[in-house]
């Protein structure tokens, strides 16, 4: 094989700032997603371990719903079909006058898909309090809803938030899926540069070293919250002191 390796191309216009943009959709798509899924994923989980019946069933199957549906089966559904299922002026509002129809849906998408995943670290979470911290709190006057927001849930995130950080990781990964419908995002960029200039190992090594980049960021900005957010001789329920 004989491969002519050219660096120099990646800083050269427009290839340079095709990678600038596809690095900032990326990071777009990433941090909105990950906020409906912080959002939406806490009230599922949190539906998941309360004693009505009802909202346990309705939290547990949206969990198995989202979670075990591909993420590009879903995104499909999301871009290609629910526009063809709604009333006739919403689909085509969703598919027309909609800004940036790609970005939206990635992120919805996304965010919905993520949701079931934390809603089962922050179920995981909350499950982990002991028994008696609700117990107290309820005993000295809170509401359950006041339990859960003052009690529960401050202790929870505090214990999760290694495996957040994996959900998070796992979102930036996920993130390429945009391609398929059309976002010029980090990968989508590397393939229109390794199209025009037929140097596709330097376009997908520098998308690999911006995709490890935010990794790396993101996992030390974790690990200093986790370390500031540490409850000094917590123990969670079922696990031994040391």
């Amino acid at each position: 094989m004989n491969y002519t390796w050219n660096w120099g191309i990646l800083f050269r216009e427009p290839y340079l700032g095709w990678l600038i943009s596809g690095l900032r959709w990326t990071i777009l798509v990433t941090l909105c997603a990950w906020a409906i899924a912080l959002a939406l994923g806490t009230l599922i989980g949190v539906a998941r371990t309360l004693p009505n019946r009802a909202a346990r069933a309705l939290g547990t199957a949206y969990v198995e719903l989202f979670r075990n549906i591909p993420v590009l089966v879903q995104l499909f559904l999301w871009f290609y079909v629910l526009p063809e299922l709604v009333p006739e002026s919403w689909g085509r509002w969703l598919k027309r006058d909609l800004p940036l129809p790609e970005f939206w849906t990635s992120v919805v998408c996304l965010g919905f898909y993520a949701a079931a995943r934390v809603a089962e670290q922050v179920r995981s979470g909350i499950e982990a309090v002991p028994r008696g911290q609700l117990a107290a709190a309820l005993a000295s006057g809170l509401t359950l809803a006041q339990g859960y927001r003052l009690v529960l849930l401050p202790i929870a995130f505090r214990i999760i938030i290694p495996p957040l950080t994996s959900e998070f990781l796992s979102i930036i990964r996920t993130s390429s899926v945009a391609l398929t419908i059309g976002l010029l995002e980090l990968t989508a960029q590397s393939r229109q540069i390794e199209n025009a200039t037929f140097h596709g190992f330097e376009s997908f090594a520098a998308a690999t070293v911006l995709y490890a980049a935010i990794a790396v960021t993101a996992t030390l900005a974790m690990h200093l919250i986790e370390r500031r957010m540490r409850i000094p001789g917590f123990v969670a329920k079922g696990t031994l002191a040391p």
